[in-house]
């Protein structure tokens, strides 16, 4: 288990809004240097469980731990990247200007800041965009800003809430390699998505229905244990299983 708390671990989370139980007992553990996903269609929790864990939100009851911090903790913080749902950019600002003052506010300054602006401008393949304002963007290029912001402080823990809805395939494959890279150098990644062929991608997987896990393990192991042939029927087959299979 001491390896899985320098991820993050969450035991016995639950969380409601007025008479809705959003989260009922989610246990999760995330091993440090991983792609972990969270599987499930929209409204079944992912995002309540990502707001908990950045400190966005308080559980109402259970644990949180990332890198081995009890949170919400200032330490780990500064050293998580995250990526919401929806884009908190400066329209009126280039998407250089964004990067810089995002920078700054992960303590990033001079040499060290332009350096850092050079490298997830190119990942992200925004160089030839970095004047432009970002206004004028499209959606993906939104997205593709938005997860170059989070980069920037080279983070030990990454939180990427749906992070390539909007973003061509070309670009959510060259994504998806750089992810890969990150997870090897030691990176924890935790990833939402309600895309069946991501969801494959990650190292492992829990599947969640109204607030429950449905099934946890690599997707090989969850399609295994249904008796199905794809994540998909695999994720139907748990649902129903569990008593969840209607939203």
């Amino acid at each position: 288990m001491e390896e899985l708390k320098t991820g993050i671990v969450l035991e016995h989370v639950n969380k409601s809004f007025k008479a809705k139980h959003v989260l009922n007992d989610i246990d999760i553990s995330i091993a440090k240097g991983g792609i972990y996903g969270l599987l499930g269609p929209s409204g079944c929790g992912k995002t309540t469980t990502v707001k908990i864990i950045t400190g966005i939100l308080k559980a109402d009851s259970g644990t949180v731990t990332v890198s081995g911090h009890r949170m919400p903790d200032i330490e780990a913080l500064q050293s998580m990247g995250y990526m919401a749902q929806s884009d908190a950019l400066y329209l009126t600002l280039s998407a250089y200007e964004n990067l810089k003052f995002f920078g700054q506010i992960y303590g990033l300054k001079g040499a060290a800041l332009e350096q850092r602006i050079e490298a997830v401008l190119t990942l992200m393949n925004l160089e030839s965009e970095s004047k432009t304002t970002v206004g004028a963007f499209s959606g993906g290029m939104k997205r593709r800003l938005s997860l170059a912001a989070c980069l920037l402080p080279e983070p030990e823990v990454l939180i990427l809430d749906e992070p390539t809805v909007g973003i061509d395939p070309v670009l959510r494959e060259s994504i998806w390699a750089e992810l890969r890279k990150l997870a090897e150098t030691g990176v924890t990644i935790l990833i939402t998505t309600h895309v069946m062929d991501e969801a494959a991608k990650c190292d492992r997987l829990a599947m969640m229905r109204q607030g429950r896990i449905i099934a946890e393990g690599t997707p090989q192991e969850i399609v295994a244990g249904s008796g199905m042939d794809t994540l998909e029927k695999a994720f139907i087959y748990y649902g129903k299983e569990r008593g969840v299979d209607e939203n």
